[in-house]
């Protein structure tokens, strides 16, 4: 009886160290800077003092790659599967979301007793069950679609808000746990102040966390601290007028924002324990700053040669004896960081999906790695057809759009064509992209679906950037509303809906008619709205709209199951104008 006692309280024993003992993690990417846009990197003049300082304590990844936008690069990295395979390729238009079957490391974490926390940037579906709160993150603060600006935001964010007109960064609504709540503040300062409470919390509470803090900045619109802009101010009548001052302060913000987290992290004791690493999510998004300084790499944004897609990787864990202060050169990708924090923090999940990265812990303890020499594709955009558009990497060989072939160690600036020197090299690329995507288009084919009527969800709101058709999710597309599409959803409880459409946010009070400004009715943006309909399945139903109303409401018995769902408004003399921007669809009894 003792023996077995003595065995209870050791296995007790062992198992609190292990609680105690594993390390919290900590993911900081910034949206749209630049690999050259870093003191550390040689840039001539910006003010990155942190970054400099984690540059110099880290584990610097050289060749490290993503995809060139926001929404894929995203995807990869909490999933560990190729965007092509997991189905958010894009930004909107449908390719924003990603297979639900695929767990996410907010997922893994969670399972394993961590405290899962987004503070930032989502931007991978905002209706059930895409939204973060759905995939793995217990504390929750963002803001839907790509931005503060974007269609689907909250329109006290908006710009183009005629009564409140916002510069999007101060004092916005931000979502809370499902809930639009106004902050005070700049914006990247919000959102680090909400990390470190939910970190002190973590540390009273004695539990592990994860915290994915992924900060809209330095994104457009471009609107700086105003504290920060003398200095790049006096750059700029120096140097001239491609010194960007906006661009510049929003990442100077950053980066103090980071020296206080870096010092809360210190003062609480927790510095040593905390796996950190910071990243961005695509090259620069300022063609000013790409013409300052962009590391000798072509291009920005968006763009398939390396500016649009190598970035920088710092990673920093003091108690886990990685090589700090190196820098690792083999060609890596983000995909990679989901199966290196799961071995790193010992998570080993049981639900774990194929993943498309691999681990690069031998990397980060400066020993051999044996996948040198693979080949790595990115693509992205919304057709999924070969190449379009897409790159094959393989050491220095860089193979763009299946037809030119750069060797970035002679050529790092890609201007030479050299596919015609090395034809093996040429056939062989090609065939490997092809190979890869024959699988990966199949996954890609693979619809997403929005649940409609869910017990969890039991209203939902449809945004048009989550529709497939126009290319509508910003201040201009909302302005316009020319915008058509439709979206896959998943009537999950056959029963008696509400679906309500609308041209504006419902939070907006403006009419279906009305233009930006309503002191000016001739202008572009006031649409003739005279009639609306929608249609789920093979059910339609249609209605009159009169000249003040905000919204067209119909009372439905939808079928259960998935099936697309359509609306459009339309004139007196039934020439459809456009799809509503936003449908809010509530399940009123369930048959």
């Amino acid at each position: 009886m003792k023996l077995f006692l003595t065995i209870i309280i050791m296995a007790f024993c062992l198992s609190s160290y292990g609680a105690k003992s594993r390390p919290n993690v900590i993911i900081i990417m910034s949206d749209d800077q630049g690999y050259g846009d870093v003191k550390s990197h040689g840039h001539p003049f910006i003010r990155t003092p942190n970054m400099d300082k984690l540059h110099s304590e880290a584990v610097r990844f050289t060749d490290f790659h993503v995809a060139p936008m926001c929404t894929p690069t995203r995807g990869q990295l909490l999933t560990g599967v190729d965007a092509m395979k997991n189905g958010a390729t894009s930004v909107c238009q449908g390719r924003s979301m990603m297979r639900r079957e695929i767990p996410t490391l907010a997922n893994y974490f969670s399972d394993a007793g961590y405290k899962t926390i987004l503070s930032g940037k989502w931007h991978l579906g905002d209706s059930y069950p895409h939204r973060p709160q759905d995939r793995g993150f217990q504390e929750v603060l963002s803001f839907r679609a790509w931005g503060l600006p974007s269609l689907a935001s909250h329109w006290a964010n908006s710009f183009i808000n005629n009564k409140e007109p916002s510069d999007s960064y101060h004092d916005p609504v931000l979502e809370h746990n499902g809930k639009d709540t106004r902050f005070k503040g700049y914006v990247t300062d919000v959102l680090f102040d909400h990390a470190m409470k939910e970190i002190q919390k973590c540390k009273d509470q004695k539990k592990p966390f994860f915290l994915y803090l992924p900060t809209p900045t330095p994104h457009t619109p471009n609107i700086s601290p105003k504290e920060k802009l003398k200095y790049y101010q006096e750059v700029r009548q120096k140097k001239g007028k491609l010194v960007h001052v906006e661009y510049y302060g929003m990442i100077e913000n950053i980066d103090d924002n980071l020296g206080r987290l870096e010092a809360m992290l210190q003062e609480q004791g927790l510095r040593d324990n905390t796996i950190l690493l910071y990243l961005t999510d695509n090259g620069t998004q300022s063609w000013q700053a790409m013409k300052v300084y962009n590391a000798g790499m072509r291009e920005r944004k968006v763009s398939i040669f390396e500016g649009g897609h190598r970035v920088p990787l710092f990673v920093r864990w003091p108690a886990g004896k990685l090589n700090h202060g190196s820098d690792v050169n083999a060609l890596t990708q983000v995909q990679d960081l989901c199966p290196t924090l799961l071995n790193l923090c010992g998570v080993e999940p049981d639900n774990l999906y194929t993943q498309s990265g691999h681990d690069l812990t031998p990397l980060l303890k400066g020993k051999k790695w044996k996948h040198q020499d693979r080949i790595l594709f990115v693509q992205y955009q919304v057709s999924g057809k070969p190449w379009d558009p897409a790159v094959a990497m393989q050491g220095p060989w860089r193979l763009v759009r299946g037809k030119k072939l750069f060797n970035i160690a002679e050529d790092p600036h890609q201007d030479k064509n050299v596919a015609q020197y090395h034809p093996e090299r040429f056939e062989s690329m090609n065939t490997a992209y092809s190979d890869w995507h024959k699988v990966a288009h199949k996954d890609f084919l693979k619809k997403r679906y929005i649940d409609l009527g869910h017990p969890d969800s039991p209203s939902t709101i449809l945004y048009a950037s989550d529709w497939q058709g126009s290319y509508c999710d910003n201040p201009h597309g909302l302005g316009n509303s020319t915008g058509k599409g439709t979206w896959h959803v998943d009537v999950v409880r056959a029963g008696k809906y509400c679906i309500e459409l609308s041209r504006w946010p419902f939070e907006s009070d403006k009419t279906l008619t009305e233009g930006i400004s309503p002191q000016k009715p001739e202008h572009h943006s006031a649409r003739p709205i005279a009639k609306g309909s929608v249609k789920v399945g093979d059910q339609q139903w249609k209605a009159d709209a009169k000249k003040d109303d905000r919204l067209l409401k119909f009372e439905a018995e939808l079928k259960a199951g998935k099936q697309p769902l359509r609306t459009m408004f339309y004139n007196a003399k039934d020439k459809e104008l456009c799809s509503a921007n936003y449908v809010r669809v509530t399940i009123l009894e369930a048959l």
